[in-house]
């Protein structure tokens, strides 16, 4: 079992080593957990962000571990008189990371370098130690022997060299100093100011939350196993297809256009009623449509598509990137800082009134403009729909579900949002009573969310509240349950808590 895991053990570092040279992407570790996210059912993904939430890529590189674990010292105790089982599951492990290697977009050739490496390292290591082992064996395997001995130290140095070549390859992996391009970023945004915050805009005194969510609140759903490392120094962005002319910009281009800050609510698609995946901040960027702009968009397309630097790939609706009753843009800054690495630094997309899936690429490197009909987005095949509109819905904050409250005045408070429309109506129902308006805080944008408020007189005992939400448009909410596969869930948020 212990010659099992450390020639897992080797061949995992071996080729992490390796990748931190091409691309940290190629580790095979980290290869296969990307390629088992692309191979994830939607049922299954809306599962784990459902049980789990952000920690979903810990518990994915988790179990991946404990399997390797598991599978390497089954493997071990097959190979008690013979390597060949051994050498036949490193084999399997290496030829599944080459694949996953070879199967990404963001990686060439080149980067098989890392699985190989991790194939070689492995199957040396095993055999090497089980040959030493053997010999120990056939000695009697006395506490004193020789081979008993070279065999302890054998494991003791691949164990060390596989820590070494594995924290190496980390540190060589992160050697992007992308902190200190950011710094610099940060300081050149900082002559940009919101326009669209005002006071009153939340009541966060009463549950709900503040009307700015922080960069290190806002919520993160994606598909990156490891976040993408880019200097702005060295970002470009690439936009071609139906165009007149095709454009590369530079970051500095970028800065140098004349750029906006706006307050936007993002929210996620697989966010159930009620539930937490969905923040807002100011956002500073270049609107989309003054890029689209300088490259002449041809008749016939109809899809903004857009690719991260990972491979990663997203559709969005010309029409809606065109419109100039919102701000979709390139952003560069939230928050009044450049945007964090987990969130897209250098630069991402940003198009208010859809579901991030289809709109919301990080560390965007090329749009094409295109057809719907001619390329297919990341998440369309995995069963979801090609255009997302964000739907109009509504939370309760405060109380907390299962809570328990004085009795007496108590106040029922959270938000509301309609993305590009706003929020003219919240109701809530207590008990199955009539539907009551709440107050609501002011607006300062249609693109962001819309807190609420209402104050009822409670008796003792256990008490049920719904929500419901009518935007401007005057569409109210449904109270048809709908999940969140294919274009967002549906229903009225409701809320059981106990007055004492």
């Amino acid at each position: 079992m212990l010659i099992g895991i450390l020639g897992v053990a080797a061949a995992l570092a071996a080729g992490h080593l390796v990748a931190a040279f091409i691309d940290p992407n190629a580790s095979p570790f980290l290869a296969v957990g990307n390629a088992a996210i692309d191979l994830t059912p939607s049922w299954l993904k809306e599962f784990a962000v459902s049980a789990f939430g952000t920690a979903d890529k810990l518990v994915l590189l988790t179990v991946m571990a404990v399997f390797l674990l598991v599978v390497a010292g089954v493997a071990g105790l097959l190979s008690r008189r013979s390597p060949i089982p051994g050498t036949v599951l490193a084999v399997v492990l290496g030829g599944a990371a080459i694949g996953a290697v070879f199967s990404r977009t963001d990686l060439g050739q080149l980067a098989t370098l890392a699985p190989l490496a991790s194939l070689v390292a492995g199957v040396m290591t095993f055999r090497r130690l089980h040959a030493v082992a053997l010999r120990a064996q056939e000695a009697g395997n006395a506490p004193d022997s020789p081979e008993r001995r070279v065999f302890l130290l054998g494991s003791v140095g691949v164990a060390a060299g596989a820590g070494v070549a594995g924290l190496a390859g980390q540190l060589i992996g992160n050697r992007v100093d992308v902190e200190a391009s950011r710094a610099l970023v940060t300081q050149r945004l900082a002559k940009y100011r919101d326009q669209t915050t005002a006071p009153g805009a939340d009541f966060a005194q009463d549950g709900t939350p503040t009307y700015l969510t922080s960069n290190e609140n806002f919520y993160r759903i994606d598909t990156a196993l490891s976040v993408p490392r880019l200097r702005a120094e060295d970002w470009t962005l690439r936009i071609h297809g139906l165009v007149d002319r095709e454009l590369t910009l530079t970051f500095d281009d970028v800065m140098g256009m004349d750029l906006i800050t706006r307050t936007v609510t993002m929210t996620c698609v697989s966010d159930d009623v009620g539930g937490p995946y969905i923040s807002t901040a100011p956002f500073t960027g270049v609107l989309l449509r003054d890029l689209l702009a300088k490259v002449g968009v041809k008749p016939g397309a109809d899809q903004v598509f857009s690719t991260s630097v990972d491979g990663y790939t997203a559709g969005s609706p010309l029409g809606v990137i065109m419109d100039k009753g919102r701000n979709a843009m390139l952003a560069v800054g939230m928050n009044g800082e450049a945007l964090p690495p987990e969130h897209g630094f250098p630069a991402r997309l940003v198009v208010p009134g859809l579901y991030g899936y289809v709109s919301a690429t990080k560390w965007v490197a090329d749009i094409e403009l295109t057809t719907f009909a001619a390329r297919t987005q990341y998440w369309v095949p995995r069963g979801y729909s090609e255009k997302a509109p964000i739907k109009t819905e509504s939370r309760i904050d405060s109380p907390r579900g299962r809570s328990s409250v004085p009795a007496g005045q108590v106040t029922v408070a959270g938000i509301a949002w309609a993305q590009t429309k706003g929020i003219a109506k919240v109701e809530l129902q207590l008990d199955g009573g009539p539907w009551q308006e709440a107050d609501l805080a002011a607006e300062p944008t249609k693109e962001a969310w819309r807190m609420w408020r209402r104050s009822f007189d409670v008796r003792p005992g256990t008490h049920t509240v719904v929500v419901r939400a009518t935007d401007t448009t005057g569409y109210t909410q449904t109270e048809d349950v709908v999940g969140p596969v294919p274009d967002g869930a549906t229903g009225l948020h409701s809320v059981v808590f106990t007055a004492a």
